[in-house]
């Protein structure tokens, strides 16, 4: 039996694009496979449609350097010949970073995802006092943002009350968050954190608990989120409880970048 074809395909999302939602990236990915010409598997019955799965959707207004998007081909001719493709029949906001061929035995994108890494900026004049430099709050300190960030993690619970559409659900964010600190180059806060289905956290989630924590609130539409990576994780070897996080093209028999 032929092997069934999978690839998947890392690109980045970032200037006004940003605030188109996650069915509208689908509907303009199906239109570029088909002017790219590339040689993409159907699905069968009444109402084909291309067999593709994306990996965790990004929130509206949230920029992105690793979205994810697994695509199953009836041929291949090279890796870089389907980047150039859809490189050339796509818009500047919208680039494919890199592309990967997968494993047979690989989950898709949206069932992989273990965890993410985040790049967390404010607006002018939106930096909460608890981590502003002076009372002008329109940069970070360094000092102040190590502080708080020790005074969070120590905590053994950080419960967070989500709003659902059937009211009301306590979580505890500790566990889910697996790094947080300042990011000295960026002069951001970096998080990562759990992106599973099972366990997904949000950057505001975070950030909210922090306000809370130190009395105060977390100004309207006050942070720049880029996602910067998403993981999945290696089957997990003899005596461990998780397998190793890999960046998700990780996982793929050949890549790109």
């Amino acid at each position: 039996m032929e092997r069934a074809l999978f690839i998947r395909v890392k690109f980045t999302k970032t200037g006004a694009i940003r605030y188109i939602g996650h069915l509208d990236v689908m509907r303009y990915f199906q239109k570029c496979i088909r002017r790219a010409e590339i040689d993409v598997a159907y699905t069968g019955g009444f109402s084909p449609h291309q067999i593709m799965t994306f990996a965790s959707p990004l929130s509206v207004g949230l920029e992105s350097q690793a979205e994810y998007m697994d695509l199953k081909l009836n041929s291949l001719t090279s890796l870089q010949e389907i980047a150039d493709a859809l490189n050339a029949v796509s818009v500047p906001e919208i680039r494919i970073a890199d592309v990967g061929l997968l494993p047979e035995n690989a989950g898709n994108a949206m069932a992989s995802v273990a965890a993410a890494d985040y790049a967390v900026e404010f607006r002018t004049g939106k930096v909460p006092a608890c981590l502003a430099e002076g009372s002008g709050q329109s940069a970070l300190d360094p000092d102040k943002c190590r502080a708080v960030i020790d005074k969070l993690l120590a905590r053994t619970e950080i419960p967070y009350t989500k709003v659902l559409k059937k009211g009301e659900r306590i979580l505890d964010l500790r566990p889910g968050i697996l790094d947080f600190h300042f990011d000295e180059e960026r002069c951001a806060l970096f998080l990562r954190c759990d992106a599973s289905s099972a366990g997904n956290i949000k950057p505001i989630q975070v950030l909210e608990s922090i306000c809370a924590m130190e009395g105060e609130t977390l100004a309207q539409y006050a942070l720049l989120v880029t996602r910067l990576e998403m993981y999945t994780r290696k089957p997990a070897a003899e005596g461990e409880e998780n397998g190793e996080l890999i960046p998700m093209i990780g996982i793929c028999e050949e890549h790109l970048a």
